[in-house]
């Protein structure tokens, strides 16, 4: 359990803008990381390990892509107890998003609402960020079983969509010597088109090339990272059995499902309810199980899938394992719930599986 009970936190937090709230969050965690201070939210990590796409994950909860986009916290959310964490989403250029105000709770249904549009620093900048981390350089140690490290990639805003794929192997070619994993985004509703890039011919084309380019990295570099895609709760049965599909013609490693949604009907009359941007938060829970239940019947046992979507509890993250996950994130719910989730619900998974 964290030292400082989170309930007096959030009251706090919850008074201020919700995006001044979030930079405030990771001031904090960056500025006491690796330090006595860390105390106030660190604990001592749920040992579960299961071993997915080649990669032993300590315990099966990780930090979801989105709250550190930088990568800039590594060590201050390792230090919650998660089995692993994802950074970014990163994009080859730095870009500032989208205009203010761009992010807006909606507390009665424990709920989020992100346009925030991959603002980030750049890939220069978050590989920097990555070598400085304590977890990094422990890695180069050979650590037993340390946290593993996610990094998500996607494209600039102002790239057209048709040259998307130049963007994401400018970033696959950065991050590839620092991940354990990569996570691919095609699946934020706040770029521009980027949907589309779930789309038959254009999510071959795309996993085509990253295909063939970690093949040749991993050639050069004589190890082979792993490669998950990220994609939307927004599908239909047949959309998914397509994305299945080409998941694995292409050799992928894993899918991450899923992203935010873009349905309303959970909070229909709620403040900030019609913002555009992606809902996140406990209305994506149903949502998120149900594209993890059909990717595992179009997948088959022994296709890593990482579970994310509406964990706000234990026993959320229990429910997403029993629709077929393996492993399991959280976003929302830290924002919530605080860091005494992550020890809960690894702590509930392992008893339960």
């Amino acid at each position: 359990m964290s030292l400082v009970p989170y309930a007096l936190t959030r009251r706090f937090l919850f008074s201020l803008d919700p995006e001044a709230a979030h930079e405030l969050t990771m001031q904090a965690l960056m500025g006491t990381q690796g330090t006595p201070l860390q105390w106030a939210y660190g604990a001592t990590r749920v040992e579960d390990p299961i071993t997915l796409a080649g990669l032993t994950f300590p315990n099966r909860v990780g930090m979801a892509a989105g709250l550190d986009k930088n990568a800039r916290c590594i060590d201050g959310l390792g230090a919650m107890g998660f089995g692993f964490v994802e950074v970014g989403t990163v994009t080859p250029l730095a870009q500032g998003g989208n205009p203010k105000p761009r992010m807006f709770r909606l507390p009665a249904s424990r709920a989020l609402i992100n346009r925030l549009g991959f603002n980030n620093e750049g890939l220069a900048a978050f590989v920097a960020n990555v070598q400085r981390s304590r977890l990094y350089r422990q890695r180069q140690g050979a650590v037993a079983r340390p946290m593993l490290l996610g990094l998500n990639i996607g494209k600039n805003a102002a790239t057209p969509i048709e040259r998307a794929t130049d963007d994401y192997l400018i970033c696959l070619d950065g991050v590839y010597p620092f991940a354990d994993y990569v996570a691919v985004n095609i699946s934020s509703p706040n770029t521009q088109n980027l949907r589309t890039l779930q789309s038959d011919a254009a999510l071959d084309g795309l996993l085509g090339a990253l295909a063939t380019r970690r093949e040749e990295l991993a050639s050069k570099s004589a190890r082979r990272v792993p490669i998950f895609v990220k994609i939307a709760p927004d599908l239909d049965a047949a959309q998914v059995q397509a994305i299945a599909a080409t998941l694995k013609r292409h050799s992928m490693d894993g899918v991450i499902a899923t992203n935010t949604t873009l349905s309303r009907d959970a909070v229909k009359g709620q403040a900030h309810a019609e913002e555009a941007g992606g809902l996140s938060g406990a209305p994506v829970l149903l949502p998120s199980n149900r594209v993890i239940t059909q990717l595992r019947a179009a997948l088959g046992t022994g296709f890593p899938i990482i579970g994310v979507g509406g964990v706000m509890s234990a026993d959320d993250a229990v429910s997403k394992i029993r629709a077929g996950a393996d492993v399991v994130q959280i976003y929302t719910g830290l924002i919530y719930q605080g860091p005494d989730l992550v020890r809960q619900a690894a702590a509930l998974i392992k008893k339960t599986f």
